[in-house]
């Protein structure tokens, strides 16, 4: 039986540097290579002007989050990893998304702070992305609405991590699955149109043949109450040909 058509948000994540989540172990901050679930959210609260505090509207966006996405450019030259060293004062102040410096409390480092940050260079993931229930708030128009004027500067997973194109990609997707509405989406002109590397969630797509590579419960998954991750969801690794038609 076929499943019901839904209305699917298109994003392109596209900047020098990517950043997607991960487990970070002591002073180590890896990237996954697809953008985790608790990322995405992030990154829409964030547009939409939420304070962290506001766990429980993170919370409830996160689990309607449906969304599949796939490698349009990167993903096959390794990771960038920045090394970070700095001498912290207890005075000193950073830049935040807030609009205004954050201070520290504590007292100063008396040796450099040495961390390592894993990037992915010069890349560009596309999402096809809906919400369920759809007719909870917010709705996807109003994540449209947010992406194109945001409440706070837009970064990709990490702060350096500035959008080089609008993240919202204003086309009109209609689907049953994530898959179908990934394939949807045409390649950008240029790009290897065959085996383009994806992930979808399981049931939103294959989950056997040629197209699949695995099935795996991924750890992507935030617990806006605690801060901490904890949780997995059931996805699928695998290849994806798009559509070579253009769509409105």
């Amino acid at each position: 039986m076929r499943m019901p058509d839904h209305r699917w948000q298109v994003l392109r994540l596209e900047a020098p540097l990517l950043a997607f989540g991960g487990v970070t172990i002591d002073q180590m901050g890896v990237t996954r290579d697809f953008p985790a679930a608790s990322m995405l959210t992030g990154l829409l609260a964030n547009a939409l002007g939420w304070q962290r505090t506001e766990w429980g509207k993170h919370q409830a966006l996160q689990d309607r989050l449906v969304f599949a996405s796939r490698w349009e450019r990167g993903g096959d030259q390794g990771v960038l990893t920045d090394t970070q060293n700095a001498r912290l004062a207890a005075s000193d102040k950073g830049w935040t998304t807030w609009g205004k410096p954050e201070g520290r409390d504590g007292a100063s480092y008396g040796a450099p702070h040495r961390r390592f940050r894993d990037y992915h260079p010069d890349a560009c993931v596309i999402i096809t992305l809906r919400l369920d229930p759809e007719d909870d708030e917010p709705s996807l128009g109003d994540l449209a609405a947010a992406l194109d004027r945001p409440a706070r500067p837009i970064f990709i997973g990490r702060k350096p991590c500035l959008p080089s194109a609008p993240l919202r990609q204003r086309v009109d997707i209609i689907a049953p699955t994530a898959y179908e509405a990934l394939q949807k989406v045409p390649a950008d002109e240029g790009c290897q149109r065959e085996g383009m590397r994806a992930l979808w969630p399981f049931g939103e797509g294959p989950d056997d043949g040629p197209e699949v590579h695995r099935v795996i419960d991924l750890p992507d998954l935030r617990n806006w109450r605690t801060g901490l991750h904890g949780g997995t969801r059931k996805i699928v690794e695998g290849i994806i040909e798009p559509s070579r038609e253009a769509i409105a």
